[in-house]
């Protein structure tokens, strides 16, 4: 008996039930996967490499974020942009370590860095910062079986249809020789290499950066960073504008208007009364150029004008915690000092709750995005919303209390 059905019986009532279950969800995932056949060899993957992948391979059924019928969903510990609060999240220590390591990495690879800036017009920090936060500079390491990874994600996964290309396209890669069977490791999203790419990004994003003949994100610092900024510069980076400014916002500030659609000069921001940390003075580029407020903790911490860079490094992970800590590292291997107004203290909702919240603010017209429990800007902006409607003290930030007062009566 295979070890990932015995998992998935362990609910089931009897020894014999559990038997069975397991030889049917391995019949039909096994049936499943020759299913792929046609669509891996329009690939033009060839049928000994589709067979050899394929051949033992079981679901991984204790990874996050599966729909299995017969239990219930397994939600894992989750992505930490996602149920960590900013100031755990962005924990001092952690920013300080990292970019004192940027700094030395930096050193090392001066050259390769300075050779990305002018071509791709991505910042050396930006694309050090990214390299920090997805892999310690490549200290750590993909623990997961990639292909074993997509391929349960492709038939469990929230996101089946996307992932079925994934798995399609690390079985290519494997086909073209990129790398080998035995060496494709990925997270347990089923990203992979030092920069963390799915393999639709390494066929559309892969630099050989270091002119070796081949693209090599596994192992190759050049090749991974010049990936990276590539990326960026495809989903709309913006060549010497900053990712986003540190401001005090006024007493006054109605923290609804935090979202991206709204959007102004930084110059007006400033004559509406908001202060740039540390002093900053901007030149009359800057100050013309367009950007959103982002309060992260609602009125707890920090406020942030974002421009249109902030945007772009959020397409690579949809966060505005993994954006303002990639943002920041960057700032901070240039320029060590922590951001002027420290994290209020906050408590994170349970992502359960956050979904409920989005529900009856869906319900009541104040919230129209996604249901997806992540307390992004358009959420707390409902909250505020929300809020002000029911003559409460506007924060934009999700409690248990509210949430409470949403389930009892609100409007």
């Amino acid at each position: 008996m295979r070890i990932a059905a015995i998992v998935f019986c362990a609910a089931l009532l009897s020894s014999l039930d559990c038997a069975q279950g397991a030889q049917a969800a391995d019949a039909a995932f096994k049936s499943w996967l020759e299913s792929l056949w046609p669509q891996a060899q329009a690939l033009g993957i060839s049928r000994a490499t589709f067979a050899a992948a394929t051949r033992d391979l079981e679901p991984d059924l204790s990874l996050p974020e599966l729909v299995i019928p017969g239990r219930p969903e397994h939600a894992g510990p989750g992505q930490p942009e996602f149920v960590l609060t900013p100031a755990d999240y962005l924990k001092e220590s952690t920013i300080e370590s990292l970019a004192a390591q940027g700094r030395k990495v930096y050193e090392q690879y001066r050259s390769q860095l300075g050779a990305i800036e002018r071509e791709f017009g991505v910042s050396a920090a930006v694309v050090l910062a990214i390299f920090g936060r997805e892999t310690d500079y490549g200290r750590a390491h993909d623990a997961h079986d990639a292909i074993r990874v997509l391929a349960t994600q492709a038939y469990y996964g929230k996101r089946a249809e996307k992932f079925r290309g994934e798995f399609l396209l690390a079985l290519k890669m494997l086909d073209d020789g990129v790398i080998k069977r035995a060496e494709v490791k990925s997270s347990w999203a089923g990203a992979m290499g030092l920069t963390q790419l799915l393999p639709s990004e390494y066929y559309k994003y892969a630099v050989d950066f270091d002119g070796d003949g081949k693209a090599d994100i596994w192992h190759s610092v050049p090749d991974s960073l010049a990936s990276a900024a590539k990326q960026l510069v495809d989903k709309g980076w913006q060549r010497d504008l900053r990712w986003a400014y540190e401001v005090h916002a006024p007493a006054d500030v109605d923290c609804t208007i935090g979202v991206p659609e709204n959007t102004r000069p930084l110059g007006e921001w400033l004559k509406s009364g908001f202060v740039l940390a540390y002093g900053r003075v901007l030149s009359a580029p800057e100050r013309a150029e367009e950007a959103s407020l982002l309060q992260p903790a609602g009125l707890y911490g920090p406020a942030f004008l974002a421009t249109k860079n902030y945007f772009v490094i959020k397409e690579y992970n949809f966060s505005d915690l993994y954006v303002l800590f990639v943002g920041h590292l960057s700032d901070r291997i240039a320029e060590p000092r922590p951001f002027e107004t420290p994290w209020g203290k906050v408590a994170q909702l349970p992502t359960r709750d956050l979904v409920r919240m989005q529900e009856i603010l869906t319900a009541r017209g104040l919230y129209h995005d996604k249901i997806d429990g992540k307390a992004g800007m358009k959420t707390r902006s409902a909250l505020g919303d929300y809020q002000k409607k029911n003559n409460l003290k506007v924060d934009c930030w999700p409690t248990a209390a509210l949430l409470a007062h949403m389930e009892t009566g609100g409007h």
